[in-house]
């Protein structure tokens, strides 16, 4: 998961929020941009001729992901407005919470009411990377008895150790086992970028 803001190279002694090591920067916001045009192009092949759509984000990172993909399947790809919610996972499996994009407070009855049965959902992450979140997320929803679920990351890493996959993908990393990739998605991150951070490199 993407978790700092977007920078150069940081010297050792950093705090923890922003590990040291040498970052550097392989996908900018422009090229990010055509990488979410593709993605909407892929989901939009998927989804064609379905009448009842929900695009799911991943809190935090998967939700601003979210709804970035799906302006561009309304606009772009001119599918009908689907139902924006977001799934807030926790660290305990049965302790996923769906929250419509607006709502600010934990409204239980309202997430109680979300009917998501006979949907197709697509389910909008930053990163596959064991692949151990994305299953409890995809078994949590399969209890609401949807037509079919769907699953767009922006990066897969290629390392998943549970047999999940993603149907949509924006990019796919091959990288060392000790680098680590973060997604810097606004509001999060001031820029929308992916970085490669190489623990313990300094600067150049």
């Amino acid at each position: 998961m993407g978790q700092t803001p977007s920078g150069g190279a940081v010297p050792r002694g950093m705090s923890v929020d922003r590990p040291a090591g040498l970052r550097t920067c392989i996908y900018d916001t422009a090229q990010l941009a055509a990488v979410i045009d593709s993605m909407a192009r892929q989901a939009a092949g998927l989804l064609g001729g379905c009448s009842r759509i929900a695009v799911i984000g991943i809190l935090r990172r998967g939700a601003p992901l979210a709804d970035r993909l799906t302006e561009a399947l309304v606009r772009r790809y001119g599918l009908p407005q689907p139902l924006r919610i977001d799934l807030s996972v926790k660290r305990y499996a049965d302790d996923l919470t769906l929250l419509f994009p607006e709502t600010q407070l934990k409204d239980e009855e309202r997430q109680a009411a979300i009917e998501l049965s006979g949907y197709t959902l697509l389910v909008v992450d930053d990163v596959l990377y064991t692949g151990h979140s994305l299953l409890r997320v995809v078994e949590y929803l399969a209890r609401r008895q949807p037509a079919e679920i769907r699953v767009a990351v922006l990066m897969d890493r290629g390392v998943a150790r549970l047999p999940i996959r993603a149907d949509v993908v924006g990019v796919r990393l091959d990288i060392a086992p000790s680098d680590i990739v973060e997604c810097n998605v606004p509001p999060y991150e001031p820029e929308f970028r992916i970085e490669l951070l190489q623990p313990g490199r300094g600067a150049p």
